[in-house]
């Protein structure tokens, strides 16, 4: 049976069960299990130095109001994470390679913020599809724009992290094929396009964390306008 670059993507099946579940659920099990003890050993204070870097990043173009969101944007953001670097493993899928899975995590939480800026301030919200100053006979073209513009953010959030992480993965792929192809034709080569091969798998673990970061940051830019 042929495969094609294009096979990684599908979503792995166990008796007709699709395992993309499991898989979501699998980083949860690499965080330290809560205890009575406020430091266990260095792999947990490791990590609650990064839960809490992360948080602080995420909270500083947030007023109070938006803190709230803190516990579920630091968790979107560790879940994305640690699902992006683990779907770098041999013999792994990524979800986050689904758009189906990315809009289903952008739709929701883009609509929870809009729908916070409609009901604590509606004229500010709506006041954004306007510009201040606006000529008059541009006033109808801009409110289209800018509603468009509006109503494509969660498809551009899912679109973003799909496009950046299957690119990675094709060309992690295309450049594997090739050095295993010209090992026994052109040593040298093969040498060469390994060396290629490991770079590029460097950037893809800075574009991993790079996705996940933007991703939730964008969400928590888009609440501050709603808050």
């Amino acid at each position: 049976m042929n495969l094609s670059f294009f096979d990684q993507f599908m979503s792995p099946c166990l008796l007709g069960i699709p395992l993309i579940l499991l898989s979501m659920l699998f980083p949860a099990l690499l965080l330290p299990a809560p205890n009575n003890r406020w430091i266990t050993n260095r792999l947990s204070t490791l990590q609650l130095w990064l839960f809490h870097m992360i948080t602080k990043q995420l909270m500083i173009p947030l007023n109070k109001n938006g803190h709230k969101w803190a516990l579920l944007l630091t968790s979107l953001m560790v879940l994305l994470l640690m699902i992006n670097l683990l779907g770098l493993l041999p013999y792994t899928f990524t979800p986050t390679t689904q758009l189906s899975m990315n809009m289903a995590l952008a739709f929701p939480l883009w609509l929870a913020t809009l729908l916070i800026g409609l009901r604590n301030q509606p004229s500010v919200s709506l006041g954004h599809l306007l510009p201040e100053g606006t000529p008059t006979p541009l006033i109808p073209a801009l409110i289209l724009i800018e509603t468009t513009s509006l109503l494509i953010r969660p498809l551009a959030l899912g679109v973003r992290l799909t496009a950046n992480l299957t690119a990675g993965h094709l060309l992690i792929q295309l450049i594997s094929t090739a050095t295993t192809a010209l090992l026994p034709i052109m040593p040298a080569i093969s040498i060469l396009t390994a060396m290629i091969l490991f770079l590029l798998t460097i950037l893809e673990v800075a574009v991993a964390m790079i996705q996940a970061y933007v991703f939730v940051l964008l969400l928590s830019l888009y609440l501050q306008e709603n808050i």
